[in-house]
């Protein structure tokens, strides 16, 4: 005798899914981390202080389209 419980079992299809924005998430968090280094390697480059370059580096990883606009406006040419 089998209890039906209402139930359905989640299969492949979920699951590919799951891989696929699990994967996204992944590469969208590998470039946060890039355009950051970047940020801050730019910075040092163009004369600007350790303690300036950190801040834009902070303000990239946590606030990665706001910040990395900003940092780009204000950067030295």
């Amino acid at each position: 005798m089998t209890a039906v419980t209402g139930f359905t079992v989640i299969g492949p299809p979920f699951s590919s899914v799951f891989f696929f924005f699990a994967a996204a998430a992944v590469l969208i968090l590998v470039l946060n981390i890039l355009t950051s280094i970047w940020v801050y390697r730019d910075a040092v480059y163009k004369g600007n202080s350790r303690e300036f370059s950190a801040l834009m580096l902070i303000g990239t990883l946590f606030f990665p389209i706001i910040g990395l606009i900003v940092y780009l406006i204000i950067r030295n040419d």
